[in-house]
């Protein structure tokens, strides 16, 4: 790419670039600048760039561009532009990187995904809206009633058109692309170009011009990767010392079970944490991500859901707390850090019986990781993680507003909440109770269902915690000290009384002397159905 490239002389109109260097975005990245001359054009492109390339703008900027342009008009029900993306998480993200670049252009979006009531869509679609940016499932659920037409889509974009493909969503990408008019503009964004993704290349695009920029074996400068060779015993300790250190970290989990043990673990020795998995209701994954991103709480735990396409800025580490089974998730995970030419931290976890796994995991990533075997006390972790470590004394617990009526929403205050474990048996202090086992809701693939809605979860993960520190049985908030609310597993025990409802107004957290090991909660709102 040429020094002197820039937005506009790849085509970018003014009214847009205007607003990127507002947000001070003025280089295009490789895959901006290969992508963009033709992409303007109306040709159909497949990109292929690592995540955290830039391929969102690269397919927002044609995209606004040719609609301001195109001279049609946005009609009740029949969009003019159509977004794929695999989760709901990268399709709220889209939405949030194209609202400021599209509302001087007069363009309007809107969010189609599962796991929320979908009158609001159809209520949105009925109005008629611009660019949908959806995910698969909900998608043809809406298509099927009637409430959405394709035939007026004038672009079609698939991003994570990959890992659509490894969530099985391949059939259903194929009958709506089916639906789109042929002589559309199609563009496929994938960071690799699997026998899956070929399918859909072949099938849906009409001479397309392919470019390759940071692909997903290009060397990523700033990130550096570490092996910790762990004891089974001093595997949580190494964990917490590298969350407590400071700055942003996110920890990944094999499973969603996983996921939410470690989460709880690291609220009780002091460490605020979130979860995000397919377990959680949308509400509950969204007001995580919130927190994360505000620093409300400055570590997230997540399954690989997380992997793909959630930019949070200044992520500096990451730790596979459970190495992936494969090396391309290896590398998505990584690359929530290193972004945009900032530096970043990757560790790996690894005990004796995985050695020989995370040896082939890390050859066939193209990497060559420094390997130490280290405990607890190890000077490294202060070098990989720098910083005096901070815990919060008696964990983060929630106030619930006094205002809040009794059975609804609040629910009946039973006095002050016991710290965790007292209920349910013997107090663990790595996790706040006695362990149960995991609800059935845990066992299946991430992403198992079309567009990544969680399965019911019908029991709690732990029995000391309560029923309310798993994902929340019907109706109710666990017992004695849980950590669970109804429906979304982010709510209290109750004991500390937070009823049926996970809307309302926000609970405001404060820290204590007491309460030993109390979950974290992330910003549970409580007070209203």
């Amino acid at each position: 790419m040429s020094a002197d490239t820039t937005f506009s002389t790849l085509g970018v109109p003014t009214a847009l670039t205007t607003i990127l260097s507002d947000a001070g975005i003025t280089v295009p990245t490789p895959i901006q600048a290969a992508t963009l001359p033709d992409s303007m054009a109306g040709r159909d492109v497949l990109g292929r760039g690592r995540t955290g390339s830039g391929k969102t703008y690269a397919f927002l900027l044609p995209l606004l561009t040719r609609l301001s342009q195109s001279g049609t008009r946005r009609q009740p029900k029949r969009p003019r532009a159509l977004i794929l993306a695999p989760t709901r998480e990268l399709v709220t993200q889209i939405v949030g990187a194209m609202t400021p670049l599209a509302k001087p252009l007069g363009i309007t979006s809107m969010t189609v995904f599962g796991g929320v009531g979908q009158n609001p869509q159809v209520e949105a679609l009925r109005r008629g809206v611009d660019v949908v940016v959806a995910c698969p499932g909900r998608l043809e659920d809406l298509m099927k009633q009637g409430h959405i037409s394709l035939d007026a889509v004038e672009i079609t974009i698939l991003d994570e058109a990959d890992h659509m493909a490894d969530l099985g969503f391949l059939p259903g990408v194929r009958r709506i692309m089916d639906k789109t008019p042929q002589q559309g503009q199609r563009m496929l964004f994938s960071a690799t170009l699997d026998a899956g993704v070929d399918v859909l290349v072949k099938r849906f695009l009409h001479n397309p011009v392919t470019h390759h920029a940071d692909s997903e074996q290009s060397p990523v400068i700033p990130m550096s990767h570490h092996v910790l060779h762990v004891s089974l015993d001093a595997h949580l300790p190494v964990l917490v010392d590298l969350a407590a250190a400071p700055g942003r970290t996110i920890i990944f989990a094999r499973t969603k079970h996983r996921a939410k043990k470690f989460t709880r673990q690291l609220n009780a020795s002091g460490v605020p944490a979130v979860e995000l998995h397919g377990n959680l209701s949308q509400g509950a994954r969204t007001r995580n991500l919130d927190d994360f991103h505000s620093g409300a709480a400055k570590t997230m735990v997540a399954t690989d859901i997380a992997a793909r396409g959630i930019h949070v800025d200044d992520v500096a580490l990451v730790i596979h707390a459970d190495p992936p089974v494969e090396h391309k998730a290896y590398l998505h995970r990584s690359g929530r850090t290193a972004r945009a030419g900032a530096a970043g931290t990757v560790i790996t976890l690894m005990t004796d019986e995985q050695v020989r796994d995370v040896r082939d995991l890390t050859r066939k990533a193209g990497i060559n990781p420094t390997t130490t075997k280290i405990d607890a006390k190890h000077p490294l972790l202060q070098k990989l993680a720098p910083g005096e470590r901070s815990f919060v004394n008696g964990g983060l617990v929630r106030e619930v507003p006094a205002a809040a009526p009794a059975g609804r929403g609040g629910g009946r205050s039973r006095g002050p909440r016991k710290p965790a474990g007292q209920d349910g048996g013997r107090a663990n202090p790595a996790t706040g109770g006695r362990s149960g086992g995991a609800p059935r809701s845990d066992r299946p693939a991430e992403g198992a269902r079309g567009d990544g809605r969680p399965r019911r979860n019908r029991g709690g993960s732990g029995q000391g915690a309560g029923r309310g520190d798993g994902a929340a049985a019907r109706g109710g908030s666990g017992r004695s000290g849980g950590s669970g609310s109804a429906r979304d597993g982010s709510g209290s025990g109750r004991s500390g009384g937070s009823g049926r409802s996970a809307g309302g107004s926000k609970t405001v957290y404060s820290s204590t002397s007491g309460g030993g090991a109390a979950a974290f909660s992330a910003r549970t709102r409580v007070g209203s159905r």
